[in-house]
């Protein structure tokens, strides 16, 4: 494997003198995807999305396929990425890196003036990175807040498409919240490293360029599993199931003086959940992962055209799989690998019962590397909060059961226990703590309350 793959099959179109651009994190080395767009009449908009072809070079059956089906995601924690696929692969000849012809599978989406999706495609093209942005940069010019990116200044014309992609982006949203999509904001801390000290944490904030992406994703995962389910055939498909625990959601919702029906109805929570960020943005961040914690986890399953479907109610969409992200996520890549043999009109590269088997091991596969980044980001708060043993915090109470209660401080944002006898205390209670203890290794952080 000495470079990027290549493929003469002249049904591979030369897409690369489209206003490709990548968004994504400051430090993402594995650029799984593109986006351009172009103006139609009426006020449309036709949207490309261009997925890396990380089959070209990973094969069904290989050894670095066996070696990503076991690790199944990349873990990210702020020191360090384990990721899915070996290093030279992740980086460089399946990244969709900047100034490089890449193949890719492409899918076309128009957009009309109501945000509604009329028509969509998937080819397999060749592909050329033009700007390789970050979201920061990108949402702080897109709200006029700073410059357009170096990058993207470069590239003559790039700047309009950024703008139609981000209003376009801003048609989907609103169109998917009219239909009950869930609007959260959890608590996402990240370690800031000073070498291999950790100086800081900084929250990781929802943004327009986040959202941009977010949504052309959304659009083409939806589109993907639409493609699949018109070819006929058993595909995988990322659900959220509707809440077994909805009667919990009820209770919650009645403590704010709120009633929801007595059914799952994500348009009524979605509907509740504007509400209460808009009336409490402070204590928003605590209430949404309750809220997630009722609603479950979301998870792989194989669905049939003609069987039932179970949807994603969080997002509010019927037909949902993961497909933007084959770099990183192997569902994704099984996903891409069903498309390809549908575009070639070969027999389909998996049987149903190892998608049964792939679906279940994708589901375990996920949830412990979930565990392992959550439990990375209480080490690196311990760590940083060592050197402030002793010091007082304003905080909040985020939760509270048998074994414990549960405050978050702000500044530095991070959360532990109370020790000791503690009072009766409500969530959401601003209380003033003492940091008392930390250990590293546990990601334990405890505080004494002084006051409430």
């Amino acid at each position: 494997m000495t470079g990027p793959g290549i493929d003469d099959d002249p049904r591979v179109q030369d897409l690369t003198a489209l206003l490709w651009c990548s968004i994504d994190n400051d430090d993402s080395l594995d650029l799984d995807q593109l986006t351009a767009c172009e103006a139609l009449a009426d006020g449309a908009v036709r949207l490309f999305i261009a997925v890396a072809d990380v089959d070209a070079l990973v094969k069904k059956g290989s050894a670095i396929d066996e070696h990503a089906r076991i690790n199944t995601t990349s873990v990210y924690t702020a020191a360090r990425v384990f990721p899915m696929l070996p290093e030279r692969l992740s980086t460089d000849l399946t990244s969709l890196n900047p100034d490089e012809d890449r193949l890719a599978f492409v899918t076309g989406i128009e957009v009309a003036l109501d945000g509604s999706i009329t028509h969509a495609s998937v080819q397999r093209g060749k592909v050329r990175n033009k700007a390789k942005l970050a979201y920061d940069a990108v949402s702080a010019w897109i709200v006029g807040e700073g410059p357009l990116p170096e990058a993207a200044r470069a590239v003559p014309g790039l700047d309009a498409q950024i703008r139609l992609q981000d209003v376009v982006a801003q048609r989907l949203r609103a169109r998917r919240q009219t239909e009950g999509s869930l609007d959260f904001e959890t608590f996402q801390p990240k370690a800031v490293f000073d070498g291999d000290r950790v100086v800081g944490i900084q929250l990781q904030v929802q943004n327009r360029a986040r959202q941009l992406i977010e949504e052309l994703m959304i659009a083409a995962n939806t589109s993907t599993a639409h493609f699949l389910s018109r070819h006929g055939g058993a595909s995988l498909r990322r659900v959220v199931r509707s809440p077994e625990r909805w009667l919990r959601i009820v209770d919650v919702a009645k403590k704010y003086g709120e009633s929801l029906p007595s059914e799952p109805d994500s348009l009524a929570l979605a509907a509740f959940l504007a509400k209460r960020r808009k009336a409490d943005p402070l204590r928003f961040p605590d209430l949404s992962l309750v809220i997630i914690k009722l609603m479950g986890s979301g998870e792989y399953v194989v669905e049939h055209p003609e069987g039932a479907r179970i949807g994603h109610f969080g997002l509010a969409v019927r037909d949902y799989t993961h497909s933007t992200a084959p770099n990183r996520r192997y569902p994704d890549l099984i996903t891409l690998r069903m498309i390809k043999g549908l575009l070639a009109g070969v027999r389909m590269p998996y049987s149903v019962a190892e998608l049964e088997s792939l679906a279940a091991h994708c589901t375990r596969q996920e949830d412990a590397a979930q565990k392992v980044e959550r439990q990375v980001r209480k080490s690196e708060a311990a760590l940083l909060l060592q050197s402030m043993l002793g010091q007082q915090f304003d905080a909040l109470v985020t939760g509270r059961n048998a074994s414990g209660t549960w405050v978050r401080i702000f500044n530095p944002p991070a959360e532990g226990m109370l020790m000791g006898r503690v009072p009766e205390l409500d969530v959401g209670e601003k209380v003033r703590v003492k940091l008392e203890t930390t250990n590293v290794e546990r990601g334990f952080i405890d505080f004494s309350l002084l006051h409430h």
